[in-house]
């Protein structure tokens, strides 16, 4: 039986890794990097634990998803003596099971000692990993899972593309990380590896970063959605041709390891999940050990949403629970499941069947195209990446403007989220902006709305997604930073407002309200209609669209949002003529939608095979 390794015994040395060991190793004494050998020392006596995000396998995961038959550890260890035990779980650990049998001991040992292992595991066995036992310092390098298989290993090559706009720092670390640690390293994966930029600032330096393997493309700015398009037409026509692409977000932090094991899993993969999609979950770049998404679905009312909810991996019951989640049968029989471009992988073969994205710029373009496809997906412990999470870039023109469009044009086009109400979302969105005195934002949302309404020649034609996406940032409100904000209510003689008497508790807090006032409320908008009054004071809201603090505002003349996270804020003033004029111009629209909705899902569904095809996307980049 063919046997491979599947996964090297990771520990990293930069900053994520010193604030949060235990995603790694989980230890009475310090692991430390000792570069002139390239190994680690386990620093002292003491017990080191690789019963970790990083560093258990994950065998419930590989027995679903592979031919793997047996599984081995491979340890290469010198220094004082130690004894290696191995450790398991099944799905109601709380901590890693230790199965004393296993103990192996190690003697002392001026040079490295080889240990190969074959690990016990049965069916209700979820995660195997291993804890080292010293009296004294040990270092340990080359270690390793591997596994045998019934099969013969799979020929894959892996390409992966990645968009960027201007994030030079971001993309050149990534760059320099896979050429260290995937290029040139001894793992199969690097003769079967090219990595494709696609620079739509053309603000790269090809000549200092290209390679054989590694490609810089200048583009126009055609957005992510455009970006990652091109990657998968240049994956399918490099030679040799990629079996798959794998997309991937410029702003984010990867440990080249999860490439690895993705490349690995491709390999092993059998028969039933030959044609999935492999997801890598959304940590938080913040707090390193916070798991925001590991994919998503669209709700019924028209949202987006994890499909399960934020985990901490530095906790051994988050990471079984991570790998035992069964999607629930509400989020299954919608068939809405998705897997986000931060890291998604993806088959050529489904790409050629499904044809390629829809030219969006941003925004619901991995949504759309993981339905559409309708395949499996594949996730697992240690392939991820770190992202900023979403309440730090909160942009009313991607929120209230692109998703608003782009759920809409999708669910005409392709039948996405068939049974999300999009318009139950729309209205809810108009509505909240309203009663916050988002009018500018209220307005974004109906442009899309009657952008969306005039057809797929209009948001397809060449240069528009860009434009129209442009107009959206330059219309929503302006955020200030807090000296100008502050200098801003003085003008508009707002009393007792300062950002030193302002923290995040007041920001998200809220007040309570009367059945009575809640009906007023409703029915008034905030006395915007019928009842309608200036109000009088101010209230401090947070920035997110999402966020309705009904009892705080109610009553009040001025809003002041606040962006915490950036330091940014804006002042809204209630404004009951803008409310009427807005309300007005969403039911001239929704009234047009109802006219105008059987000839604009006859003339989306039609543009299908246009905005999807090879053709169409070479003239729309300019291949």
């Amino acid at each position: 039986m063919p046997l491979m390794k599947f996964a090297n015994v990771l520990l990293e040395h930069n900053a994520r890794a010193v604030n949060y060991p235990s995603l790694y190793c989980r230890s009475t004494q310090p692991v430390v990097f000792l570069p002139d050998s390239d190994a680690w020392e386990l620093h002292g006596e003491g017990e080191y634990d690789f019963s970790t995000y990083f560093n258990a396998l994950s065998i419930n995961k590989l027995n679903t998803y592979t031919n793997a038959q047996k599984y081995y550890l491979h340890l290469e260890l010198k220094g004082a003596s130690c004894e290696v035990v191995q450790t398991t779980s099944d799905r109601f650990s709380s901590s890693p099971i230790v199965l004393d049998a296993t103990k192996r001991t190690v003697e002392k040992s001026d040079s490295f000692t080889a240990l190969d292992i074959e690990l016990t595991t049965n069916k209700d066995t979820i995660l195997v990993g291993f804890i080292i036992r010293t009296t004294g310092p040990v270092q340990i390098k080359n270690s390793y899972y591997s596994v045998s298989t019934d099969q013969p290993l799979k020929e894959i090559e892996l390409v992966l593309a990645t968009t960027t706009f201007k994030k030079e720092k971001y993309i050149t670390s990534n760059i320099d990380l896979v050429k260290s640690e995937i290029l040139d390293s001894a793992d199969p994966i690097a003769d079967h590896f090219n990595m494709h930029v696609i620079d739509n600032g053309r603000t790269l330096d090809s000549s200092a970063l290209e390679n054989e393997h590694i490609h810089i493309h200048p583009n126009q700015n055609v957005g992510g959605a455009g970006g990652f398009t091109y990657g998968m037409i240049l994956a399918k026509e490099q030679k040799p041709k990629a079996t798959h692409v794998l997309l991937m977000d410029d702003d984010v932090a990867v440990s080249p390891e999860s490439i690895k094991r993705t490349y690995n899993l491709l390999r092993i993969v059998n028969k039933d999940y030959s044609e999935a999609m492999i997801s890598g979950a959304m940590l938080n770049y913040g707090i390193a050990d916070q798991q925001w998404e590991d994919t998503g679905y669209m709700t019924p009312l028209g949202s987006f949403s994890p499909a399960k909810q934020p985990l901490y991996l530095s906790r051994f019951e988050d990471i079984v629970y991570n790998e035992t989640f069964r999607i629930p049968k509400n989020i299954r029989d919608t068939n809405a499941r998705y897997a986000a471009w931060w890291y998604c992988c993806i088959p050529i073969s489904t790409i050629e069947e499904n044809g390629l994205p829809l030219p969006y710029f941003v925004r619901c373009d991995d949504a759309e195209y993981g339905v559409r496809c309708n395949k499996p997906f594949m996730t697992m412990n240690s392939i991820c990446i770190w992202h900023e999470s979403f309440h730090v870039r909160y942009n009313a023109a991607v929120e209230r403007y692109q998703t608003t469009r782009n759920t809409l044009i999708a669910k005409f086009t392709t039948g996405f989220g068939a049974n999300s109400d999009f318009m139950y979302e729309l209205k809810n969105n108009v509505r909240l902006e309203l009663k916050k005195y988002g009018y500018k934002n209220a307005s974004l949302v109906l442009d899309a709305f009657e952008d969306f309404m005039k057809g797929p020649d209009f948001y397809s034609e060449i240069g528009i997604a860009e434009k129209t996406f442009m107009e959206a940032n330059k219309k929503k409100e302006a955020m200030v930073p807090f000296s100008e904000l502050e200098k801003q209510a003085r003008e508009m003689g707002i009393e007792g407002f300062s950002i030193d008497d302002i923290d995040r508790q007041l920001i998200a807090g809220d007040k309570p309200r009367s059945i009575s006032q809640r009906l007023i409320d409703f029915i008034t908008d905030n006395k915007q209609r019928i009842l309608t009054g200036d109000g009088s004071g101010f209230a401090v809201i947070p920035v997110h669209g999402w966020e309705y603090p009904a009892g705080a505002i109610r009553g009040k003349k001025y809003l002041i949002v606040i962006d915490w996270y950036n330091r940014m804020g804006c002042i809204r003033t209630k404004d009951a003529e803008k409310y009427a004029k807005l309300l007005k111009r969403y039911k001239a629209d929704v009234k047009q939608y109802k006219k105008c909705e059987k000839e604009l899902a006859e003339a989306y569904s039609n543009s299908r095979p246009t905005v999807t095809s090879d053709e169409f996307w070479k003239r729309y980049l300019g291949i």
